[in-house]
């Protein structure tokens, strides 16, 4: 007898799935223990194993897309057994979630007849979805399309850049085939398992397919750029071609040279152009057809002014106007504006202000870098510091839910990291368990693919705490927004130099200014207090960490 299995509960905090990659296919036996498929919680991507033995008869959930818990996951039975009970059952339950959501009965009809199976798609069709690539992301914005429509995918390939609200990220194929329809043009932004892309057999229609698929109200952004590509085939409502291309015209307007020619670049080159102040006419594209891309901005190098054009009162006449440029959120900008706001406003912080004495520290880490080979910095001092201090005290390093308190006795820091889009904070685990040099080497490498966007999911997830540092910068003194779910963050100011009182006497001596800001609802101002103290000790005194 056929076994349904559901989406897995498999966090204490898990609401929701998403399927990462399918080990098995349709058709093939599971054993009692294999796994399954690769499941994407709000924790962590994690393996999920067969409890039963059988054919693998249907999948319910494709790579890529979420699901609640408890939505029908796959169905394991004897080979060429009838399922067609438990898949009516499933395609009923979803007309009836339709009909509440759309009173229209033209469109319930419709919805009805597209179903949501993959029995409806054409032999060898996938229809790739918008996939969730962080744990907090709720729409993506396609950056780039690294394969076009016709070209061969392989499974492994990048098939585009999506930026999330973390960082743009690489997005690879599961299958092989033809890319048969590209869903979201580039630049374009749609919520998490909306219409990306449809992959097949070379040459199969799947008009039928992206049509159903936005009908069903899966894809809202689509038929704009549906609208725009078929324009010319004057095939789609009149009404809406005009109003997508009056929209459009106005951007590229913006991007022409002084002869009115077009230019042609890609979404995510023109915004890193206006970003970094490149003007595009003066870049050559080595795009198809001149276009100009990512690379062709990066590797920019601006042309001499002109020497006429310096000697002429043109330059002065274009500042005296006023003038300002609009720069679209990115997600990730929206995703810091959310989540900072929602901590600020939600949790009580409360701020405590402290100066160590750094001469110690500066000795200590001038010892330890004169061993060959060995680099540390003054931030991997604190972040081993505070790992020491939050193990004898875990209520800072603690997490607040509105029935219970979770202290944690592991001690993961994360090390906030500036981007040009704006901010990520990457985790060193174990942080009090590793040695100086290794926190060193740890967050050096976290920095450097944090610039470039290749941080993954795993290497962000899971703080316990943060530490804030702009002390590179000159900045004595500031207060951070705490990270939530954490309880605590720390900012690390610059060393400074001056005056201090020492034995009675007035000498030079180096001081650090910090400030812990903390959630009243689960550190107490004492306890915070008291894990100052802690820190202090290991501070000023290095040695004491090793003792």
């Amino acid at each position: 007898m056929a076994e349904v299995i559901n989406m897995p509960r498999l966090s204490d905090t898990m609401e929701e799935g998403t399927v990462a990659t399918w080990l098995k296919k349709v058709g093939d036996k599971v054993e009692e223990g294999d796994i399954l498929a690769e499941i994407e919680t709000d924790k962590a991507t994690m393996e999920f194993e067969s409890f039963n033995e059988g054919t693998l008869l249907h999948i319910g959930i494709q790579e890529g897309e979420t699901a609640k818990v408890d939505t029908l996951l796959a169905i394991i039975g004897d080979e060429g057994e009838d399922i067609s009970s438990y898949l009516d059952g499933s395609a009923s339950e979803d007309v009836a979630d339709d009909k509440e959501e759309d009173s229209a009965s033209e469109e319930t009809e419709s919805t009805d007849d597209s179903g949501s199976s993959d029995q409806e798609l054409p032999e060898g069709v996938i229809v790739v979805t918008m996939p969730r690539l962080s744990d907090t992301m709720e729409e993506g914005t396609v950056a780039t399309w690294l394969k076009k429509v016709g070209e061969e995918v392989e499974e492994g390939d990048i098939l585009a850049e999506i930026e999330t609200d973390k960082a743009t990220m690489e997005f690879e194929s599961f299958q092989s085939g033809t890319l048969l329809e590209i869903g979201l043009e580039e630049g374009e932004t749609a919520k998490v398992d909306a219409l990306l892309a449809i992959i097949g057999p070379k040459g199969t229609d799947v008009s039928g397919v992206a049509k159903n698929f936005s009908a069903n109200g899966d894809a809202p952004k689509k038929e704009a750029p549906k609208a725009k590509k078929e324009a010319p085939k004057a095939e789609p409502k009149k009404s809406e071609p005009k109003k997508t291309e009056s929209k459009k015209e106005a951007p590229k307007a913006s991007t022409s040279s002084s002869d009115s020619s077009r230019i042609f670049a890609s979404p995510l080159a023109k915004k890193m152009a206006d970003e970094k102040g490149i003007d595009l006419s003066q870049v050559d594209g080595s795009g198809e057809n001149g276009r100009i891309v990512k690379k062709d901005i990066e590797n920019f190098t601006p042309k001499a002014e002109a020497p006429a054009a310096a000697a002429t009162g043109t330059s002065f006449a274009a500042a005296s106007e006023e003038s300002f440029d609009e720069i679209p959120n990115s997600n990730m900008r929206k995703a810091i504006a959310k989540n900072l706001s929602k901590s600020k406003f939600t949790a009580p912080h409360y701020y405590l202000n402290v100066e160590f004495n750094m001469d110690n520290a500066i000795a200590f880490r001038k010892e330890v870098n004169a061993v060959p080979d060995t680099k540390v910095s003054f931030n991997d001092i604190v972040v081993k510091a505070c790992a020491m201090a939050l193990k004898q005290h875990p209520q800072v390093n603690s997490q607040w839910f509105d029935d219970k308190m979770k202290l944690n006795n592991h001690v993961h820091i994360g090390v906030a990291v500036a981007v040009e889009d704006g901010l990520l904070v990457p985790v060193v685990k174990f942080a009090d368990q590793r040695k100086l040099t290794q926190i060193g080497a740890a967050v050096k490498e976290y920095a450097i693919k944090a610039k470039t966007k290749k941080l993954s999911l795993e290497e962000m997830e899971g703080s316990t705490f943060t530490i804030s540092n702009l002390g590179m910068f000159g900045i004595e003194s500031f207060t951070s927004i705490i990270n939530q779910p954490n309880s605590a963050i720390l900012s690390v100011g610059a060393i400074v130099q001056k005056p201090v009182v020492k034995d009675g006497a007035i000498v030079v001596g180096n001081t650090m200014k910090l400030c812990l800001a903390a959630d009243h609802r689960t550190v107490d101002g004492a306890t915070g207090a008291q894990f100052l103290q802690t820190l202090k000790g290991f501070i000023e005194n290095p040695i004491t960490m090793f003792l």
